[in-house]
């Protein structure tokens, strides 16, 4: 048997999904039942990244789950400020812990820590790349409230260029049947052309409309985004684009009756507090879905192996692409890493991808 990962959303089936959200009710429904699960385990919670609600979520669900934690929440604290490699990082982390969650600025990030890792890996974010932990929380949260994920019409509001959560959902929801999108974004933050060439491959439908309000009536879910100044390389071009999308008491009018509004969370300024007290709000239920999906997560992933390896790649071998190709991404783990040997994989007719990030392949 080989160990299980959750480096991407789709690194579990249809059927697995279900299961593992199945289980999720059961530890909701018998919390006592679950307590000794992971006793004498330990979790480790390496966070590159500042993180509040998915480092504590972690956390809490092993804890709850009678295991213990280490790890740092900030590079500062680890051996990558003296030039230690991830990968190397992870090879020690292995020895320490039974499972391993990672969070980190550079995309493509989750793939190497898998690969060096002879533990579990959870992926808790990788720059603007992914985040299938909160994906997890997303569809649980979806479901509790419609009790199904398909026939749904979802808007993604705000940041959708480097909004890992709605990168992620959107992935994850082309797998379920008659379900559509409405992107609604600034030109410089509308969703990246990869994933709107995914969404039309798949079938699905999507339209990209410039107004929440006009967009409101027709949504039966609404997830709701923050502009990112951690984001941004240029502050003036945030500084004119913050605040562009505010949804307030008077907007929630035009809403469905029965439609439910979503947040990765940290909320600024783009959901006023004075809808708080209206029961479509979702995300604080999130955050508690959240916690309860990640518990089922850690158990299974600890309990359940692979009989053959996920591979995240195609078998290119550089030398046939050519030793002067990279990834296009400047974000990408395979600028930084050292000693890291690339991974290509075919996308849509033939182009080679980065299979750490996702991103075009580009020569130099």
């Amino acid at each position: 048997m080989y160990k299980r990962d959750l480096v991407s959303i789709t690194d579990y089936s249809l059927d697995e999904l279900e299961d593992l959200f199945k289980l999720a009710d059961d530890i909701e429904e018998h919390p006592r039942r679950y307590k000794s699960s992971c006793n004498n385990l330990k979790l480790a919670t390496l966070f590159y990244e500042p993180s509040t609600r998915t480092r504590l979520s972690h956390e809490s669900a092993m804890i709850e789950l009678g295991g213990n934690v280490i790890g740092f929440s900030d590079a500062k604290a680890s051996s990558a400020s003296k030039g230690e490699t991830v990968s190397d990082t992870m090879k020690v982390m292995s020895c320490f812990a039974d499972i391993i969650a990672i969070r980190h600025n550079l995309e493509g990030t989750a793939m190497v820590a898998a690969e060096a890792s002879s533990v579990p890996v959870i992926n808790a974010g990788d720059g603007g790349h992914s985040h299938p932990t909160q994906t997890l929380a997303d569809l649980y949260t979806i479901r509790k409230n419609f009790g199904r994920l398909n026939n749904l019409k979802i808007g993604f509001c705000g940041d959708l260029k480097y909004g890992r959560t709605v990168h992620s959902l959107i992935e994850a929801l082309l797998r379920y049947e008659n379900v559509e999108f409405v992107l609604i974004a600034p030109e410089e933050l509308a969703l990246p052309k990869g994933l709107k060439n995914l969404i039309t491959d798949s079938g699905a439908k999507y339209e990209e409309v410039s107004s929440l309000e006009d967009a409101l009536p027709e949504l039966d879910i609404l997830y709701m985004t923050r502009i990112q100044k951690e984001r941004f390389t240029d502050l003036a071009v945030y500084d004119r684009l913050a605040g562009v999308y505010v949804l307030d008491k008077e907007k929630m009018e035009r809403a469905k009756e029965k439609m439910i509004v979503m947040h990765p969370l940290p909320r600024v300024d783009e959901i006023s507090t004075d809808v708080d007290d209206d029961p479509r709000i979702q995300f604080f239920q999130q955050v508690m879905c959240g916690k309860i999906v990640r518990r089922a997560l850690i158990l299974d992933l600890i309990e359940r192996g692979s009989k053959e390896p996920i591979k995240r790649y195609d078998d290119i071998d550089e030398a046939e692409v050519g030793e002067t190709c990279k990834c296009s991404n400047p974000k990408c783990i395979t600028h930084f890493e050292r000693g890291l040997k690339m991974r290509f994989k075919q996308g849509k007719g033939g182009k080679l991808l980065c299979a750490y990030c996702d991103s075009k392949i580009v020569e130099e």
